[in-house]
């Protein structure tokens, strides 16, 4: 078990090690070892693409900051401005996704109507089969 912590503390203190330099850092260890060892320099991609450096800390951030969109300008018309923009934006989107939803419930209850038609005739069919007169 001692075996399967020390690789795991050596790549947590390596992590934050390049994570002390930033992008630049990841950036220039990643073509560093594009240089020395091809595969190696793809791990190092793969990690930042889909691990936390590329897209992770600065970006989750800014999606959860909302409160920075209602920050004042200082300029109270453009303020307004804003305000009244948002909020018509936001009753935009509720419109088309209640849209969407009766959208999908018509389309779900024509698919249904259809199966049923469908299964109707086939049943008289047989049943017309079955008995002839």
């Amino acid at each position: 078990m001692t075996t399967m912590t020390a690789p795991m503390s050596w790549a947590r203190q390596a992590e934050a090690w390049l994570d002390g330099f930033g992008k630049a850092g990841w950036i220039t260890a990643m073509v560093l070892a594009f240089i020395t060892f091809w595969p190696l320099g793809l791990a190092l991609l793969a990690y930042m693409i889909w691990g936390k450096q590329m897209f992770g800390k600065s970006c989750r951030t800014k999606a959860r900051n909302g409160a920075s969109m209602m920050r004042s300008s200082g300029n109270s018309a453009f303020d307004a401005y804003k305000a009244d923009t948002l909020r018509r934006l936001e009753d935009e989107q509720t419109a088309f996704d209640t849209f969407l939803h009766r959208l999908r419930d018509a389309k779900d209850k024509a698919e249904f109507d259809q199966f049923m038609e469908d299964n109707r005739r086939k049943r008289d069919a047989s049943q017309t089969a079955a008995d002839p007169l």
